[in-house]
């Protein structure tokens, strides 16, 4: 099976920086607070709060690595003989294989994040996909194969080959 390109460690870390900040922001900010609370009582200046909030964010950031490099480890995609085949996920592992004969398009996706790193997305969108639902409705059809972070050369390639294999006559009989 095929990796993603090696830069998709770097889209998928900054990607997960900027989902968790809004958590270890609300983190520190605590820690602030307790900190202006102590000096209200008159507690001396506890250099822990100093250490957290200093400590916090270092290893949030080094878990992010980490779970970029796992993330990017586990992403596996391979073109078969019947389909399209993807694997991905660190502690729940998702298997998809989406046949030819479903494929409908395939788009690339280029956000200024991966022109950046010079990477692309891949969706492949099947005649079954379901929809993507939210509080406001359906919000239109979804991609059921997303293949992140390909170089753009790979990327091209791909959906060339893609949309060369789901226009080939099927043995379907009569």
């Amino acid at each position: 099976m095929k990796q993603l390109d090696p830069k998709a460690v770097w889209l998928f870390f900054i990607n997960f920086v900027l989902l968790l900040s809004v958590p270890i922001i609300i983190l520190s900010l605590s820690l602030l607070k307790g900190l202006a609370e102590d000096f209200d009582r008159g507690v001396e200046f506890s250099f822990v709060y100093l250490w957290l909030w200093i400590i916090i964010p270092v290893i949030f950031i080094i878990l992010c690595f980490v779970w970029a490099k796992l993330t990017y480890h586990f992403y596996r995609y391979e073109l078969l003989d019947t389909g399209f085949r993807k694997e991905s996920g660190v502690i729940y592992k998702k298997y998809v294989t989406i046949p030819y004969d479903r494929i409908q398009n395939v788009d690339i996706n280029r956000g200024i994040l991966a022109r950046i790193l010079g990477l692309s997305d891949i969706n492949i969108q099947t005649a079954g996909a379901s929809a993507t639902v939210s509080r406001y409705g359906v919000m239109g059809g979804g991609a059921e194969g997303r293949l992140p972070g390909v170089s753009m050369a790979v990327g091209e390639q791909l959906r060339d080959e893609l949309i060369q294999r789901a226009r080939q006559p099927k043995n379907q009989g009569l």
